[in-house]
């Protein structure tokens, strides 16, 4: 019944149009007509599920909504464009592989949105989300079952997997030289002083800032702590910092919450928290390390609730929510990020029995292989809800390496069974040999950089892996791919080194160029910094280990004695400002990968060939070392 309310002073408003009584009822029966048919037409129309949501109650309006997107979800794929901007604010923090001139995330609007979207919506297990809106905008979790709820019983058989390796985690320890010796224990003192100088001026936070002599928390990982913890633990196993390992352990067990609520990173949570976790659990067998890995884990999954499958960026680790990093192009998804979770999730699945984590990483594949590649090529800007490319800019450094990584590394970690990761990595590599690999006119190879047909002759320190990628994938080819290939990553190699050499501290710069004249140096003062970063080193030791030239264990211990020298203060080590002056200015900050790779890589450069033996391990791209499925140990069950 409509109530028309008269205010003093003034008649009804019927009557101050002059109409007689007979009229008014006409009129309010014309009126109550008309207002029963808008609201009948609001809740019977079939597209009216986003008004229902202002009047019904919210667990109504999701189950009104899911009869409605079951109708129309095959079209909804199709029809929504990849040209939507993205909803979300910017990045808080930027991934090791985004651009520095990323925007920061606007962090009061977020939380601002994240209240008005109210807690997220509740499904049915296993029932998939439909998106709401366009690409960027927040999805709320699907409350996707947790393992526990979901898997038979099931016990990982970790003395069988032990049993499984062919040497010694720590190898065997003979036949080597004393000088090989002492310079692997000045690494390890290294390591030692790091760790001890975060233990005491930053335990519990993110990342040590030796000259002031304070934590750093940041926000890249969704609220939580203890990064350089959780990166530092297989480290310290592996060089037998036996008290060291034991405090890290214990802050783990006692201190590492992951009842977090903020925006993580979904790339630098899985490397750097789920990779250390496991390989740490690998090593010791410590069920902390393996419970943390698998709880992070489910957290991690409601980014995949997206119409294609594919992850977007950033996570809240609370709320489930998801979207994409704001100065990623039309609300993509990134190759490097979505590309570098196949190693660690095919473990969770290992670990846990149960086969969704495996699932999530096998459907990436799937939309990667149906997707056409331009010349071959894989551009690093995917939107998750078409699966179209969203530009065609390719790069083996920053926001495209580690894909190509876990390629060659996934069929490595299946025991060369992993055929289609193999064909995948070889036709990859065939296209980047085609059209990315040139020779400058001093002679030096190097990997450029293409934007739609268009190269840009720069390589960045993050894409200075490659060498020792190369290397790897080019055991099992055949005779003259196989010579071809080594010959093509020595050659990289040498180019990173360059880069090093040229410079007055040693070090080498974030990005190096191939034009005006110049080769393998920076000539933009935003690119001749350096942050402890460890690729260079990284090729160094797979090449060592690959072919025994001495040459990259000299070059190895020139980078140890340029850290001592520019690096090295009274609280730590940090990265500088500027690789060419001899007095550079230094950033406080002492990464938490310079700990996971930097430090690992250059000890076991110095170490035998059976410790953490290519034979037995794959290293994330963090340097976490993960096993080689040798055998069937993960069919160990109990019921």
């Amino acid at each position: 019944m409509v109530v028309l309310r008269k205010l003093p002073g003034m008649p009804g408003w019927p009557a101050a149009l002059g109409l007689r009584l007979p009229q008014k009822f006409l009129f309010l029966l014309f009126l109550s007509g008309l207002l029963t048919l808008c609201f009948g037409a609001l809740f019977l129309l079939p597209d009216s599920s986003r008004f229902k949501r202002l009047f019904l109650p919210r667990r109504a309006t999701a189950s009104a909504s899911s009869s409605s997107s079951a109708s129309s979800s095959s079209a909804s794929s199709s029809s929504t464009r990849d040209t939507d901007l993205p909803r979300s604010p910017p990045a808080a923090a930027e991934p090791r592989h985004a651009s520095p001139a990323a925007p920061r995330r606007l962090r009061e609007k977020l939380r601002t949105a994240a209240r008005m979207a109210g807690p997220p919506a509740r499904t049915a297990p296993g029932a998939r989300q439909q998106v709401q809106g366009g690409e960027g905008r927040p999805e709320p979790a699907t409350g996707a079952t947790p393992a526990r709820e979901t898997r038979a019983p099931f016990r990982f058989d970790y003395e069988r997997f032990r049993r499984s390796l062919r040497h010694p985690v720590r190898g065997g320890r003979t036949g080597e030289d004393p000088e090989t010796r002492a310079r692997r224990m000045k690494i390890k003192e290294m390591m030692k002083f790091a760790w001890d100088n975060y233990k005491q001026y930053a335990l519990g936070k993110n990342e040590l800032r030796p000259l002031t002599k304070n934590g750093h928390i940041g926000n890249m990982f969704g609220g939580l702590r203890g990064a350089t913890v959780i990166d530092a633990l297989d480290t310290l196993y592996i060089m037998e910092l036996e008290e060291e390992f034991q405090e890290a352990k214990k802050w783990v067990e006692k201190s590492f919450d992951l009842n977090v609520n903020g925006e993580a990173s979904l790339f630098e949570v899985n490397i750097r928290y789920i990779g250390g976790l496991l390989a740490t659990y690998y090593l010791t067998g410590e069920e902390v390390f393996k419970s943390k890995a698998l709880e992070l884990g489910e957290k991690l999954l409601p980014a995949f609730n997206t119409p294609t499958g594919i992850p977007r960026g950033v996570i809240n680790l609370g709320s489930g929510m998801s979207w994409s990093w704001g100065w990623a192009s039309a609300g993509s998804s990134i190759l490097a990020e979505f590309g570098t979770l196949h190693l660690e999730f095919l473990h969770l699945s290992e670990l846990s029995g149960n086969p969704v984590f495996a699932e999530k990483v096998m459907n990436i594949r799937r939309v990667l292989n149906r997707v056409e590649k331009p010349q071959g090529l894989y551009p690093n800007f995917l939107s998750p809800v078409t699966g179209n490319w969203v530009q065609h800019h390719v790069s083996i450094g920053g926001l495209g390496d580690s894909f190509y990584e876990y390629l060659i590394k996934s069929w490595l970690m299946s025991d060369k069974k992993d055929l289609e990761a193999k064909k995948m990595y070889d036709d990859a590599l065939e296209a980047i040999e085609k059209h990315l690999v040139k020779k400058s006119a001093g002679g030096l190879t190097y990997i450029a950089e293409w934007r739609g047909g268009i190269l840009d002759h720069k390589m960045g320190h993050l894409a200075c892996f490659s060498g020792g990628m190369i290397a790897l994938g080019a055991e099992d080819a055949g005779e003259e791919r196989r010579q071809r290939h080594m010959d093509l990553a020595a050659e990289i190699t040498n180019t990173c080194h360059e880069s090093y050499a040229r410079s007055d501290t040693k070090l080498g710069p974030e990005a190096f160029r191939f034009d005006a004249g110049s080769e393998a140096m920076a000539t933009r003062l935003s690119e001749r910094y350096y942050i402890l970063r460890p690729e260079v080193v990284e090729s160094y030791m797979y090449l060592w280990r690959l072919t025994h030239d001495p040459k990259y264990r000299q070059w190895g211990w020139e980078v140890v004695k340029a850290l001592e020298k520019h690096c090295r203060v009274e609280a730590g080590f940090s990265g500088i400002r500027d690789v060419y002056t001899t007095t550079p200015t230094h950033d406080n900050m002492q990464q938490s990968f310079f700990l996971a790779e930097t430090l690992k890589y250059l000890y076991l450069l110095f170490c035998e060939d059976d410790v953490l033996s290519l034979d037995d391990w794959v290293f994330n791209t963090e340097a976490h070392p993960l096993p080689v499925n040798h055998t069937n140990f993960k069919a160990a069950v109990q019921q």
